[in-house]
């Protein structure tokens, strides 16, 4: 990967609102090559998304969020990737990685309740020939997501009352 790829990519993952003038602006580069640059990151799959990181405790969102821990037995010439494509073809599943330790996938799923979370993993994931076992953790607070600090409302403090 060459330097100026480098550099727009470092940029973009930094703040995906940048337009390519200001890129070329911020490298002492040419627009046209740090368009070019950005179009071919694009189609080469480099860059898959632009997205905004919300924080989710001042939106009044009523979601759960949950990692779910998977272990499962790996399919002959296929490995892990098969039953993770057939995991990550959920819409409630947002990421999915393979892991190193005693689980082997890591799931993060979004619900509208944690009942829902609770359902999916159990009529969804669990029912897969090849998963041995989960471990579900729901999410209770952000505070960082992507290099990004979640600001926090008062003293910061997990509110108990329901």
């Amino acid at each position: 990967m060459e330097k100026l790829e480098k550099d727009v990519l470092a940029l973009i993952s930094a703040d995906s609102r940048l337009s390519p003038k200001s890129i070329a602006s911020m490298l002492g580069a040419d627009e046209a090559a740090v368009k070019n640059t950005i179009r071919w990151l694009e189609e080469d799959g480099i860059i898959v998304k632009y997205t905004a990181i919300l924080n989710t405790d001042s939106v009044e969102e009523d979601t759960v969020e949950a990692l779910i821990e998977v272990k499962v037995t790996p399919q002959r010439g296929h490995g892990f990737d098969m039953i993770a494509n057939e995991i990550a073809a959920h819409d409630e599943v947002k990421n999915l990685y393979l892991m190193s330790g005693a689980y082997d996938l890591a799931v993060i799923v979004q619900g509208r309740s944690l009942r829902s979370v609770s359902r999916f993993v159990s009529e969804k994931i669990s029912t897969y020939d090849t998963v041995l076992s989960t471990a579900t953790h729901f999410i209770l607070k952000k505070y960082k997501v992507e290099g990004a600090k979640m600001k926090r409302d008062g003293d910061g403090r997990l509110s108990v009352q329901a």
